[in-house]
Parts: structure tokens; sequence; C-alpha cells
């Protein structure tokens, strides 16, 4: 019996190839597994959503702060409705806190109207002007000297890595090929199809999506292009321990500038806090490292905005890459010719937008050619049902029942942020299995408490070596 060949590979062009497993390029492979078309999503890393998906600020915003009118400011919008309800569906951890936008100096305090206009422009109900006064019976613990403020009550924390985790599982059991450590090295037309060279091998496909973030513009100028050029934005943050979460109620958010969005705290559905981030443009694509000048600007800010956090234990710093380019719209196009989409430019509300991003996308791609019909019966499935990994509903090791039918469930690996066996030995044998441990702690926070994994890594690093 002969075996079938791989879609993608070099016998048997896929119908589509999307580039890029963060948390866009999952959302597009998810929405295109729906239809009657073979698909394979590919990325350079061991791990989906392990690039700029994975160390963000976790917001879902309501986009009242875009420029009315652009792409950004639709999808924004669209896409804030569709991940609210489809975390629901898929047991994404999801706290709807709402934001305060602060004002510090008289200068910011003067640009608030405008950008309530702006937020009525965008759709965004219910932002509202607060008084200094109000800002601090809604935040006791904000430092002094706050003018006034905006209560933007849509603006939300989500979980960043659950999140292109179920768009991939979902993707993947409707038949999607995922593709891993997979870096692209060429492209080149053959036979009707793109030949795609990557570090794992030749894939082909007959449509090519560019969804590779940080590296869309390389990808890019290999099928021609040219029109925009990523400069990596590094933003660092700061996590503080869980016992600083009772300290703030809401997102604090500053005045934002045309580079930035500015340097906020946030409670996280982890159950910390977070400070950041900061925004620097930096020429090396992979440099993530945190700098002594960043946490200590970081920790000035966070010392007016709410003082007594400084005092709290710092669990960890991190820094993230932003996909930033020359424009100020995403950068979002089909070449029906070229059978061809570039989808860059996303930057911080990409995690809001995906799956508005996705539907967008998909559209154009049917307008350019692609046949689009649906499977039967693709809709009826509904989303994964994901392991939750937030503070504020239940975790295995709070239920009797799970601990009761499976003691595994009891059995706690990760004290500080109480991850159970059973939690991570669902991990190893789900659709998507992590690779390493930092794709462990993204599927079940294991490592990522107080202790960063000083107590729990060896034992996780000995069932990690013997899944293998």
């Amino acid at each position: 019996m002969t075996e079938a060949v791989p879609p993608g590979s070099p016998g048997s062009p896929a119908d589509v190839l999307i580039v890029g497993a963060g948390v866009v390029g999952t959302a597009i492979a998810r929405t295109l597994a729906r239809y009657d078309l073979s698909c394979v999503l590919a990325d350079a890393a061991p791990d989906v959503g392990a690039g700029t998906s994975k160390a963000n600020t976790a917001i879902l915003h309501t986009g009242f702060d875009a420029v009315p009118g652009t792409l950004e400011a639709r999808l924004v919008r669209r896409g804030g409705q569709l991940l609210g309800e489809y975390a629901r569906q898929a047991g994404i951890p999801l706290e709807r806190t709402g934001a305060l936008l602060v004002a510090w100096t008289p200068q910011e305090q003067a640009e608030l109207p405008a950008i309530e206009r702006k937020a009525r422009e965008n759709g965004c109900a219910g932002v509202r002007p607060v008084t200094a006064a109000g800002l601090y019976r809604m935040e006791p613990r904000l430092g002094p000297g706050a003018l006034a403020g905006l209560h933007i009550p849509g603006e939300s924390i989500v979980c960043p890595w659950t999140t292109p985790l179920a768009f991939a599982t979902e993707a993947v059991r409707a038949g999607t090929r995922l593709v891993l450590n997979a870096a692209v090295t060429g492209i080149r037309p053959a036979a009707g199809a793109h030949e795609v060279r990557t570090t794992a091998g030749t894939l082909r496909c007959r449509w090519l999506v560019n969804a590779a973030g940080l590296g869309s513009d390389l990808i890019d100028r290999m099928l021609g292009g040219g029109g925009f050029t990523i400069t990596p934005r590094r933003g660092e943050l700061i996590v503080f321990d869980k016992l600083a979460r009772p300290l703030v109620r809401h997102i604090l958010l500053p005045v934002p500038t045309p580079a930035t969005k500015g340097v906020l705290v946030a409670p996280t559905v982890y159950g910390n806090v977070l400070l950041g981030p900061t925004a620097q443009d930096v020429a090396d694509r992979q440099d993530t490292a945190t700098t002594p000048a960043g946490l200590s600007a970081l920790l000035a800010q966070g010392a007016r905005i709410l003082p007594d956090l400084i005092a709290e234990e710092v669990t960890a710093a991190y820094a993230g890459l932003r996909a930033a380019t020359e424009h100020r719209d995403y950068q979002i196009r089909v070449d029906a010719g070229l059978r061809y989409a570039c989808v860059a430019g996303i930057r911080s509300t990409g995690l809001t937008a995906s799956l508005a991003i996705a539907e967008h996308v998909a559209g154009q791609l049917a307008e350019a050619g692609l046949a689009l019909r649906e499977r039967p019966g693709a809709r009826a499935a509904g989303p994964p049902v994901m392991p939750y990994i937030g503070q504020a509903g239940r975790r295995p090791y709070q239920d009797p029942a799970m601990i009761a039918a499976d003691p595994a469930y009891g059995r706690i690996v990760c004290h500080c942020e109480r991850v159970t066996l059973g939690e991570i030995r669902d991990a190893l044998a789900s659709d998507i299995p992590p690779a390493d441990v930092g794709g462990l702690r993204r599927r079940t926070r294991a490592t990522g408490g107080r202790c960063q994994g000083f107590y729990c890594a060896a034992g996780i690093s000995q069932i990690l070596a013997g899944r293998r």
C-alpha cells in the first residue's frame, strides 16, 4: 500500500502554505482549515506562538486609540469581538478589567477630549471622562499627581499563550499540516506553484501566505516586493509577584504618543502585575535581551504610576520584539497573479485583531481566485476546549472530582504556579506537544512562578526526557 504524500511536499503541492505560526498565522490557518483546502502551517521556531506572540502585554484592545478609518482600526474592533467570543468557547483565560487612561500633566490632560472623540469614531461605546477624584476612587493606590483620565470599560486582559495554541490546534485537527523548525531560505516558482526552501526541507504550494512577523519583509522581497521594512521594536517588561495583584483593579494606560502606546501597569490572567513596555528600535531581529537602562526606566515610571508596586517582588523580566514598519497601518495585500498574500506590520494589536485579520485575508484570497468551499459541518465542531491556565477560574489542583478520578491532578510538580503532573502529562500528549521547557510553560505555567523553575525545573526536565 502506497503512503499518501503529505500536502506541501515536493511531490504534492498544498493549496495554501502559511509561513509564520504566531497568533496571526495560526488564526489564518484556523480560518482556512474550514474550507476544502490542503493547508500547511510552517514556522522557523520549534513551537507555535514562540516569537512575538509569546512576549507582549496580553491586552484585548477595544481599538479606542487607533487611527480612525485605518484597516487596523476596523480589524481591531472586529477582532476584539471575535476573540472575546472565541475565548469563551475555547476556555482561553480572559478578564474584563476595563482600563483607565491617566493624564499626569496639563499637556496630557488637554489630549483627553481628542482621544475620547477618536474612541467614539472607532465605535468604542462607554468611554467617559474621569476626574482626578474619580480616578482615586477607582484606583486607590494610584500615585499622586494624576489630573484626569478616561475610563475605557471594554479593555480586557487575555492569555497570549493559549490563544495561538488554540488556533493551531483547531487547524491541525481539521487537517492542516504543521511544520516547525522550518526557516525559509528561498522561494522560486516551479510548475505553477511556489517552491519554498526551508531548513526542514522544500515545501510546495499553489498559494503562499506570508505571516512571518519579524521576517515578513525578507520573505516579501523573495516574491519581488519591498514596499515596507521591518524595524524590530524591543519592548522590555517586568512581571511582579502575585502578592502585588490586589494593588491594581484596572489596566492603567498612559496618554499615547505617535511613536508608542507608552508604559502601562496591568494585571495578568495568571495573577501577576505587568509593568511595561519600553519602546526601542533595534537592528537585530533576535535581540530580546533586557537592559539595565530599560528596566531602570520602567521602575521609575512604575514608581510614579503605582508607588506601592515597586516594593513588591519581581518574578521575571523579559523583552519582546514588535514588527514595526515605516507605515502607520497594517501592510496587508493579496497579489492574484503571484497567488501571494502579504500580512505584515501588525505590531502590538495583532493578538486582538488576529481573527479579524484572518477573516479579512480569507476574503481577499477568495476575491483573488482561491476557491473557498466550506467543508460540511466545519463550523459545527467549534473550537477546541483548551486547558485552563488562568488564575480566576478553577484549576485541576482545586478540583476534587478531577483528583478523585485521576490522582495525577492532585500531584503538584510546580508549587509556585500549582501545576500538576496530570496537566504536564496532558500537555505532552496534546495535538501540538511542547518541544522544550518554554513550550511547557506556555501550556501549563510550569516554571513560570516566583522561583522561575529553581525547585521544579530538574523534575520537569526529567519528565520531558522520559517523554523522548
